[in-house]
């Protein structure tokens, strides 16, 4: 070979070796460039994922924050939209405030019981303290135009309250308020409309009411739960009709409620359950009818009760369950009648206060054995 040639040969192989050198470093190169980036693009990553984690966490305390406060301050404006609203109502239920502005106050403060839960018994509160003031007699027919139109627009207020009371205490109202505390002691009644009513609970108040004039329907009205008092009322000339009443619970007082005219109904009443007790109770004029009730359970006291000038009827009345609870231990009979002859169902009598023969005015089913009826 050629010294030429091998020069050549021996240049040309040291340039692949060069190149394929430059090559392998260059390659070398390029993977720790690469090694470097993958990490410096790892460390970035996790950097960014710390960044946006605090980045979060940050938001969402802040949007806590935020919402917190605009609970709170939606909270405080709703408070005192709904006291704005109270003071309204309750201003416009003055005595001194024609009936129109009456009228819009009340359902004015039955909306608002209606919206307002937390003070939904205080809103109620007023409306049965409206009936509470005091009541100014009907002027008759013969006073002027001026006074009755003023007399007339003012019961139509009274009345109002009562259907809204009631309408709240049906069962399925939008908005239930049985359950709550009503107080009408002393209210004069001239009218007035609870059909329907459920007492299921709470604390009703009739203490010293009068039902002196008009019709006061107490018509499928439920007594349920809780207590209602009627104790020390007037019934002196209104006809107040419990027709289809129940009282299945709970505990009703008559006690020492004076029954001197007009007409108390029981018509279809059903006493299943709890207490009615007309203890200490004076009939001593108008009609009271207990016609086709249902006596099977609970407890219907006359204890000292007086009977002095009634009529009062048991016709188709049924005493079926001897629950021992139908009673009239103490009451006194001096006038008037108590009529149980035309009872349905005489299984098991009422337990009376006398031995032998009724006094008069009291008439029992014919041939029944008095000995049944002893205390």
């Amino acid at each position: 070979m050629q010294p030429g040639v091998e020069a050549a040969i021996i240049a040309g192989g040291v340039g692949v070796v060069t190149v394929i050198a430059t090559v392998l470093t260059q390659l070398r190169i390029s993977r720790r460039t690469s090694e470097s980036t993958e990490m410096t693009l790892r460390q970035q990553s996790v950097q960014l994922d710390a960044t946006l984690v605090a980045q979060r966490d940050q938001l969402a305390t802040t949007l806590k924050a935020q919402s917190q406060q605009l609970e709170r301050t939606l909270g405080e404006q709703r408070t005192r939209t709904l006291n704005e609203r109270f003071a309204t109502a309750a201003g416009q239920l003055g005595s001194d405030k024609p009936a129109a502005v009456r009228l819009a106050g009340v359902y004015a403060m039955a909306g608002l019981a209606d919206d307002w839960e937390e003070n939904r018994q205080t809103c109620v509160d007023v409306l049965c303290g409206y009936l509470r003031m005091p009541y100014e007699a009907d002027p008759g027919d013969e006073a002027p135009e001026p006074v009755r139109l003023a007399f007339e627009a003012s019961r139509q207020v009274r009345h109002t309250v009562i259907r809204v009371i009631t309408a709240h205490l049906r069962d399925g109202a939008a908005v239930s308020w049985q359950g709550l505390d009503f107080d009408f002691m002393g209210v004069v009644f001239d009218g007035g409309n609870f059909v329907g009513a459920n007492f299921s609970g709470g604390e009703v108040n009739f203490i010293g009411a009068e039902f002196s004039s008009g019709d006061v329907h107490f018509v499928n009205t439920k007594f349920s739960g809780g207590v209602v008092t009627f104790s020390y009322a007037k019934f002196s000339g209104s006809e107040v009709i419990f027709q289809d009443a129940e009282f299945s619970g709970g505990i009703v007082y008559f006690v020492n409620t004076k029954f001197s005219g007009g007409t108390v109904n029981f018509y279809r009443a059903e006493f299943s359950g709890g207490t009615v007790g007309l203890y200490d109770a004076l009939f001593s004029g108008g009609e009271v009818f207990f016609c086709d009730a249902d006596f099977s359970g609970g407890t219907v006291g006359f204890d000292g009760a007086r009977f002095s000038g009634s009529r009062v009827s048991f016709a188709d009345a049924e005493f079926r369950t001897d629950t021992g609870n139908f009673r009239f231990p103490g009451a006194r009979f001096s006038g008037g009648t108590v009529d149980f002859s035309k009872v349905r169902d005489w299984s098991v009598p009422p337990r009376f206060g006398w031995k032998g023969t009724p006094p008069p005015g009291v008439t029992l089913p014919p041939k029944e054995d008095q000995s049944k009826s002893e205390p």
